[in-house]
């Protein structure tokens, strides 16, 4: 299985991520480790990357994820904004990619965002996200207002459903 947990800068998909990974006992990746270093520098600027920036970013992660599937699986934290960036990394895989979408207010969002240091990712570029931002139709929808713990509970319930398992007592 392949996990996206998805959402803006700021929703906690990292934190989400990482947990969730655990929980399913899956290695975890993230996304932002596979921009280049020209992508991150642009970022570190204020400057909102391009479909062209992300070009290579998508394909990197579309290989892993093509990579990770046949290992037995994965979760990735990743943006994916665009419903075109999505189709891309569904397309890496064989089968249906799970998608969790980590949304919630611009402001927790930038509350969250001040709080943490050493992220290329600033404040200011959240307007450009969330300009970009295509919602899915599909997939986990869960409110960042939910610790990550409830988040990852929420997520792991939701796919034992899905499998038809119950829950540990």
């Amino acid at each position: 299985m392949i996990c996206i947990v998805m959402g803006v800068s700021g929703s906690g998909k990292t934190t989400v991520g990482r947990e969730l990974a655990q929980a399913l006992s899956l290695p975890f990746y993230d996304a932002d480790d596979f921009h280049s270093a020209a992508n991150v520098e642009k970022m570190r600027q204020g400057t909102p990357l391009t479909d062209e920036d992300r070009h290579g970013w998508l394909a990197a992660l579309a290989a892993g994820i093509t990579k990770w599937e046949k290992a037995g699986g994965a979760v990735l934290a990743c943006s994916a904004l665009k419903e075109k960036y999505r189709a891309v990394l569904q397309a890496a895989a064989a089968h249906a990619v799970f998608w969790v979408v980590l949304e919630g207010s611009k402001e927790l969002l930038v509350s969250r965002m001040r709080t943490r240091s050493g992220h290329y990712m600033k404040e200011q570029m959240l307007n450009s996200q969330l300009a970009d931002y295509e919602s899915p139709t599909y997939g986990l929808h869960l409110s960042i207002e939910a610790s990550p713990e409830e988040l990852v509970r929420q997520t792991v319930e939701f796919l034992r459903k899905q499998k038809g398992e119950k829950a540990p007592r």
